[in-house]
């Protein structure tokens, strides 16, 4: 595994790069923003350790940046900040993973193995809904020829609805699939982000493709509804 790790607490970063490389992994070291940034931007690393509280910029800041240039390589943000909004934040901006300080190294090993085996999976297809189309690969949404701009949280939902075109998903199967794992917080956090991607998917264009089942869940019409 060719692996950066953006962490500005050097006894810490040096603790992790050598129980890594102990591993076998390449690692590469950042300690402040800007240089992290620049070396996540070539794209030769597998995984990404990225930690929040940097000097220079933000590890919020970095991570927003790789996504808007459609580096995509996963990320998982090293941070000694708790709480749900935190997490949240790092997921809404694209993160794929979350650990907080003091964190177990065996339960590092795994993570960064999880993501690996998603990385290397084989790019999934391009999903359509009458007009609507979702490219996973290439992190991109089109309503006929126009292209709409998602948040990767509003994408994941959007993801999980398609690929599941004419069945019924509950809340607690979308978190599942899209937030963190161990996520606790509330499940209507879900409606707030169906309705997001009603106004970006179907409002401008007069259609209705995501059906609401009360006391149930949501379900993606397999021929958009105008």
């Amino acid at each position: 595994m060719r692996l950066l790790l953006v962490e500005d607490e050097k006894p810490l970063a040096e603790l992790v790069r050598r129980g890594l490389a102990g591993e076998g992994h390449e690692v590469e070291v950042a300690h402040d923003g800007p240089s992290g940034l620049e070396a996540a931007l070539s794209g030769r690393h597998d995984v990404i350790v990225l930690d929040i509280m940097l000097p220079g910029l933000s590890g919020y800041r970095v991570l927003q940046r790789l996504r808007h240039e459609g580096v995509w390589t996963p990320v998982l943000m090293l941070t000694a900040k708790d709480g749900e909004y935190d997490e949240a934040d790092a997921f809404d901006l694209g993160a794929d993973d979350y650990l907080t300080k003091p964190f177990s190294f065996v339960v590092l090993q795994a993570r960064l193995r999880a993501l690996l085996r998603r990385a290397g999976e084989a790019a999934p297809t391009v999903l359509r809904v009458g007009d609507l189309s979702l490219d996973p690969s290439k992190h991109r949404v089109h309503r006929g020829e126009v292209e709409i701009s998602l948040t990767p949280r509003e994408f994941g939902v959007l993801e999980h609805l398609m690929a599941r075109t004419g069945q019924v998903v509950t809340k607690t199967d979308i978190l599942r699939s899209v937030w963190d794992a161990h996520y606790d917080g509330e499940v209507n956090v879900v409606e707030v982000y169906v309705g997001y991607l009603r106004r970006k998917i179907d409002a401008p264009f007069g259609t209705n493709s995501i059906e609401t089942l009360r006391g149930v869940g949501y379900r993606m019409a397999e021929s958009d509804a105008s």
